[in-house]
């Protein structure tokens, strides 16, 4: 799949449709092919085009300039502001490049742009200010199945890689004072606000056990037997009837009677599926580190 809508290209780069089209017609900023039954689309090179313009909207160029000069004038206008955009920490920029650098498997950008990120913000906050609102924008374009699956998956490959490695670096905790069970339920696949996760874990020097995506409850009650872990924490994330997702949470206090059950999910999904167990609720990163400060409280 090559081909965009501009309603498309609107979710991928936070532009309306209105102000797309406006810009095609003032200053011919894109230009959009017909399709055999002539409805009017855009191919991946006009979306990395329009990115790259969005990109550099806060630089001292005004949108009409940008939108009329080729291609090879904004990639030399992108090297200039690439240094500028980490001083000034314009978190857009780098949503979008990236977004750009995923579009057109362009794995040798995508590692500059996030390495800077890492060096210059720190993990946390590229998560929170770059990675998050990457996800949010390629879960909106997953969803409504308007990207290609093949880039949605090599974008999320990519920054799993960047999370594995990040891991990796961070040394390994075996007390098991203050442990964590990190797990999806079966058929969550989506694993890198849990690996983000685990990395926040284990750079507070704490014990992670890691299961993954996917895991059964069976599984969960095995790996419970065979360690001492204290806190246990899920992600809910792709939508499933109420009851089921009740259901469900009710069998996990079950089974984990005495941890404490951290379980991230969005505001509108925790009305859904209230639960008279105890659960805590996490909507955020600072949910989390609240709750380590909890955890580290009952110890001592």
């Amino acid at each position: 799949m090559n081909q965009f809508s501009i309603s498309q290209l609107a979710q991928f780069s936070g532009i309306k449709p209105h102000t797309i089209r406006i810009w095609e017609q003032r200053y011919n900023a894109l230009q959009p092919q017909r399709s055999e039954g002539n409805t009017r689309y855009y191919d991946g090179f006009q979306l990395r085009r329009l990115l790259n313009i969005v990109s550099l909207m806060k630089t001292e160029h005004k949108v009409s300039s940008l939108c009329s000069m080729p291609d090879e004038e904004l990639f030399r206008l992108l090297e200039q502001h690439h240094e500028q955009a980490i001083n000034e920490t314009d978190y857009d920029y780098f949503v979008n490049q990236l977004i750009s650098a995923g579009m057109n498997y362009d794995e040798s950008n995508f590692e500059k742009i996030f390495s800077h990120c890492f060096l210059r913000f720190g993990m946390t906050k590229t998560y929170e200010a770059v990675i998050y609102p990457l996800l949010t924008r390629i879960g909106i374009m997953w969803t409504s199945n308007a990207i290609p699956p093949s880039q949605e998956h090599y974008i999320s490959n990519l920054l799993r890689q960047k999370l594995f490695t990040a891991i990796d670096s961070l040394p390994l905790i075996m007390d098991d004072e203050d442990s964590w069970m990190l797990f999806l339920p079966e058929d969550e696949f989506h694993e890198i606000g849990l690996l983000f996760a685990n990395y926040l874990i284990r750079s507070r020097d704490k014990r992670s056990l890691y299961l993954g995506p996917n895991v059964p409850l069976s599984s969960i009650e095995n790996a419970l037997k065979d360690t001492k872990v204290k806190n246990l924490l899920l992600f809910m994330v792709h939508r499933d009837l109420p009851e089921n997702n009740r259901e469900y949470l009710e069998e996990l206090s079950r089974i984990g009677k005495g941890k404490n059950i951290y379980l991230a999910v969005n505001p509108e999904l925790s009305e859904e599926i209230k639960t008279e167990y105890p659960l805590n609720w996490l909507f955020s990163v600072a949910d989390l580190e609240k709750a380590f400060s909890e955890t580290n409280s009952t110890k001592t």
